[in-house]
């Protein structure tokens, strides 16, 4: 994300626990850097990078997804950065219950810093496609995890309430991914699915500068989505 705070760098599922890192990962040239982990190793876990340091930093406050390290909230002068990542629902749906539980205390949290005032913007792998237009076969896909029914019942939900798909406002018919499978070639055919996000609320709605997903950018199964925001 950029923004006149400088460029704000959201990393999710990051695997490490800080005590695994070098200096070079905690503090790269020119940034500061905080870390939400998981309580088990070589699992889940976020990194923000951000130019200035913020104000202040937390987790969700919620022990079942803090101890898998799912959310890590910056506060800056002008913003909030909550930077997010969504658990997988698994195969048939395994682990939805926790999913949908996620999913709503993030809600009830997010609700809260609006009611606030405090302008926000939620980065991060979602691990959920809203629409058809957002994977490559929907039909094919429509029992599978990021596809189910309640995970797109609640992202409709969800933008229902103000918040604002800052790629899709600026890009409605724009057929673009975030993330390929790593089998059967997936992402040379250009079969991915769009699960990444920054949405942002309804105070910061009107500062969408630019939206976009940077394809070209490889050595992971996802690619990083942008956002610029003049503020």
């Amino acid at each position: 994300m950029q923004s006149s705070l400088g460029d704000v760098i959201c990393l999710q599922e990051t695997k490490a626990h800080k005590s695994q890192l070098t200096e070079d990962f905690l503090t790269p040239a020119g940034y500061v850097s905080h870390w939400a982990q998981a309580e088990k190793k070589g699992y889940s876990g976020l990194a923000t990078y951000s130019k200035i340091p913020p104000k202040d930093v937390r987790f969700l406050g919620v022990e079942d997804f803090d101890k898998e390290g799912r959310v890590l909230i910056t506060e800056f002068e002008k913003l909030t950065v909550v930077n997010t990542y969504f658990p997988n629902s698994q195969e048939a749906g395994a682990r939805i219950d926790y999913k949908i539980a996620y999913c709503q205390a993030l809600e009830e949290e997010l609700a809260r810093l609006t009611s606030l005032g405090v302008p926000l913007v939620v980065c991060g792998d979602y691990n959920i496609a809203h629409k058809p237009i957002d994977l490559a076969n929907p039909k094919r896909n429509e029992g599978n995890p990021g596809y189910l029914p309640q995970e797109r019942a609640w992202i409709e939900h969800f933008l229902s309430k103000g918040w604002t798909d800052t790629f899709r406002k600026l890009n409605p018919e724009k057929v673009e991914y975030s993330w390929w499978s790593y089998r059967f070639q997936a992402r040379s055919k250009n079969i991915g699915w769009r699960i990444d996000y920054n949405c942002v609320n309804p105070l910061l709605e009107e500062k969408i500068a630019k939206a976009w997903i940077q394809t070209g950018v490889t050595g992971s199964d996802h690619c990083p989505v942008s956002l610029e925001l003049s503020i």
